[in-house]
């Protein structure tokens, strides 16, 4: 018998698909199941696609709501790539120098005590170790070098291959490659083998964040990270982040995907035909579904009755990447010294993490990211303005009623002035906040965090939830819950994996 050639290029011909939530790994899940030949339908929840990566206009200000960094730029030319695309054919990138800027805490008031900036160019940047360090600018290329290793077989063997199952990981291949990766261990305890000086561990740690992880916490595996950071780069998206939400859904529209805003999804059932999708204007049944919208508001609020895909006391018992209390600010004037990417931290900020993962407070002495686009992108501020964006990591489930918000505001302010030399506050135009509450009610994200599940030892690779419905047939998962984990190009990837699995079931 022939090869039915049109079933192997199409395997899903015939077959209608519903994606709930239009975040980065719904959208690529869409794509993707298009792209296999089935009919797909996006229904999300707010006003346009894109998820906790929105937009905020207001008076000539454009504000990112959500990530800011555009990070590993292979993975995107893979993801666009696969539908014979580049980024470039959706959106401009500016690779960003310096690609970020360091505060360090502790000058006189209003001056800044020390910082350094990181580039594109390597010999600035091992000069810079060398001078806090001697030594540490061939520690760094050491560390760089296995940095690139774990990297590169990280990304082969455990990313873009889903291995959801412990015994996958017993593959011949798999261990072979694996050999001299740190998988157990932290972060922290894994740095110190490098370098002594304390600047110089976080400058090889702040990356941890983007994962919703603390040096204490985060296994030694994800040292990858300053691979990403040092020798891939920075980039800028010109209009921001939002400008790939746009290139993705122009991308899906391409491929015959139909997004339909404004259609929460209340409940989710198996059928004998597919799966039942409840909206306010009915239900619907569909061959298949994929649930973008995060795994914990799936199992407790949109599965029926007595259908669960946990135990009881699973969601309670997990590790919560951080909330972030968030001000998005349009600013007259000059802002100076901030950076495209500026990070303001202590000198210690132990104290900070245990703030958020260990005794749950508002910090006292926060670490903290500033994103001033409008250094590279005009288009963001009017003229003799800034968009400036400030993203205070927090613990999730804290209590931010206005009280407390209106006091931590002050607090982040106060210390902008006081550590980075710059004093917002007489010359904010336009301002709004976001915060726990916010993560919890747009997005039913539990105890309000703003990323999804910490990438700790115990919520890595097998042990994160993966993208196949125990309760439901015909139900998948995608996005930062799910493997790969958080942030944007795992979301990306997540969305090829879930797609895969759909194919690969059928």
């Amino acid at each position: 018998m022939g090869t039915n050639v049109t079933a192997a290029a199409a395997p899903l011909a015939g077959r209608s698909a519903t994606v709930v939530g239009a975040g980065f790994g719904g959208l690529a899940t869409a794509c993707y199941l298009a792209d296999a030949g089935a009919d797909v339908t996006v229904l999300e929840r707010h006003d346009r696609p894109g998820g906790h990566a929105n937009r905020i206009e207001d008076d000539g200000f454009t504000f990112d709501t959500g990530p800011s960094w555009y990070l590993m730029p292979d993975v995107f030319e893979r993801f666009f790539g696969h539908f014979d695309r580049d980024p470039g054919d959706y959106y401009d990138l500016v690779h960003l120098d310096p690609q970020y800027r360091v505060v360090w805490k502790g000058g006189a008031d209003g001056e800044v005590a020390d910082s350094v900036d990181m580039r594109p160019d390597m010999d600035h940047n091992r000069r810079v170790f060398r001078s806090y360090e001697a030594g540490a600018d061939d520690a760094l290329d050491e560390y760089l070098a296995e940095a690139e290793h774990t990297y590169e077989v990280g990304m082969e063997r455990f990313v873009y291959e889903d291995r959801q199952r412990l015994r996958d990981f017993l593959d011949p291949e798999v261990v072979r490659s694996a050999r001299g990766l740190t998988f157990l261990g932290s972060m922290q305890d894994h740095v110190a083998d490098y370098v002594d000086h304390p600047k110089l561990r976080q400058l090889l740690q702040y990356t941890l964040v983007f994962l919703g992880g603390s040096p204490y916490n985060t296994p030694a595996l994800y040292n990858l990270m300053s691979h990403v950071d040092f020798e891939l780069g920075v980039y800028y998206p010109d209009g921001g982040i939002y400008s790939v939400v746009e290139g993705m859904v122009g991308l899906a529209e391409e491929l015959g995907v139909e997004i339909r805003t404004g259609r929460k999804v209340t409940g989710l059932a198996g059928e004998p035909d597919g799966v039942a999708v409840t909206t306010a204007d009915g239900t619907a049944t569909t061959d298949l579904a994929v649930a973008n919208a995060n795994l914990a508001h799936v199992d407790r609020d949109l599965l029926p009755d007595g259908t669960r895909e946990t135990r009881r006391g699973y969601w309670e018992n997990r590790t919560y990447a951080p909330s972030a209390y968030m001000l998005y600010l349009g600013v007259k004037g000059d802002v100076s010294p901030l950076e495209h990417h500026t990070l303001v931290l202590p000198e210690d900020w132990e104290p900070h993490f245990r703030s958020i993962f260990e005794e749950p407070r508002w910090p006292t002495d926060p670490a903290y990211y500033v994103n001033v686009p409008s250094v590279t992108d005009d288009s963001v501020a009017p003229e003799g303005h800034h968009a400036v964006v400030v993203l205070v990591p927090i613990a999730p489930g804290l209590d931010d009623d206005e009280p407390a918000r209106e006091q931590f505001r002050e607090r982040v302010l106060s210390d902008l002035a006081s550590h980075a030399g710059v004093d917002l506050r007489d010359r904010i135009v336009v301002e709004h906040e976001a915060c726990v509450s916010e993560f919890a009610r747009r997005y039913d994200d539990p105890e309000g965090t703003a990323l999804g599940l910490a990438h700790t030892l115990r919520q890595t690779g097998p042990l994160r939830p993966g993208h196949r419905s125990s309760a439901v047939d015909g139900l998948y998962y995608t996005g930062s819950f799910t493997t790969p984990g958080i942030g944007v190009p795992m979301c990306l990837i997540s969305g090829q994996h879930a797609a895969d699995a759909v194919v690969d079931d059928l």
